[in-house]
């Protein structure tokens, strides 16, 4: 069982675990490394892809939106790389107790992230479609505009918690989570008032806009609350399983 320091103390814990004599055991535990540095190399492509995909939604912007879509792929591709890995510790190295905890953690996250990008896609394609209009009206674009600047936020935070295994700042992307909420709130306000004069197909982009962003920050929340279940054994809040 892995042993915690500095949890909850503001300083990112430091996670050692049992020495087992064997230098398999080691090479086992710079695996489980590498998968954690791999998910935050992951954060990182996610990251680009809602930034990118949040300019090309608000600047009408085809090429910008084609290359969101296309660089999925790499996305998926370091997803299955890091289910290889872990599918490949799982039944080489039969890992009990915290070491099972790690692995069956990295390919919740490893899925988790994937989703992250599969939601910049969707953003893209509702750009590429209104192209050459712009997607967003104009008393909408304050409102979308935050939305992708919190969910991009996000998931740079969430990069850094992967890699410093950091349990403060994992609960704070949680609380932080709020901020999305209220904003998709006041979306459906605007869509809602007697003063929205954009039809109904500008209407239901911003819906869906909406939707995407917000399911973007939740997958966010659900990893770092993962990062918090690897050095603690216990989720901070309830989590989608």
């Amino acid at each position: 069982m892995p042993t915690v320091h500095g949890a909850f103390t503001g300083r990112p814990p430091l996670v050692t675990f049992p020495a087992y004599g064997c230098g398999m055991r080691e090479a086992f535990h710079d695996q489980l490394d590498s998968i954690f540095q791999d998910l935050a190399e992951i954060c990182g492509e996610v990251e680009a892809a809602v930034r990118n995909a949040t300019a090309a939604l608000l600047e009408g912007d085809a090429e910008g939106a084609e290359a969101v879509i296309a660089a999925d792929a790499k996305i998926d591709r370091a997803r299955e790389r890091v289910e290889d890995t872990a599918f490949s510790l799982l039944s080489l190295q039969q890992p009990v107790a915290g070491d099972l905890r790690v692995v069956v953690s990295a390919l919740r996250m490893v899925t988790e992230l994937e989703r992250m990008g599969d939601l910049s896609v969707h953003v893209a394609k509702i750009a590429r479609l209104r192209v050459p209009e712009i997607a967003v009206p104009e008393e909408a674009r304050p409102t979308i505009a935050r939305m992708g600047a919190v969910a991009e936020d996000m998931v740079r935070r969430v990069a850094a918690i992967i890699l410093e295994r950091d349990v403060a700042a994992a609960i704070e992307v949680g609380r932080d989570d709020e901020e999305m909420d209220q904003l998709r709130r006041s979306s459906f306000t605007q869509l809602l008032s007697d003063n929205w004069q954009y039809g109904v197909e500008a209407a239901v982009d911003i819906a869906l806009l909406g939707r995407y962003y917000e399911r973007i920050a939740d997958h966010a929340v659900s990893v770092a609350n993962r990062v918090v279940f690897v050095v603690t054994g216990q989720f901070p809040v309830a989590v989608e399983q």
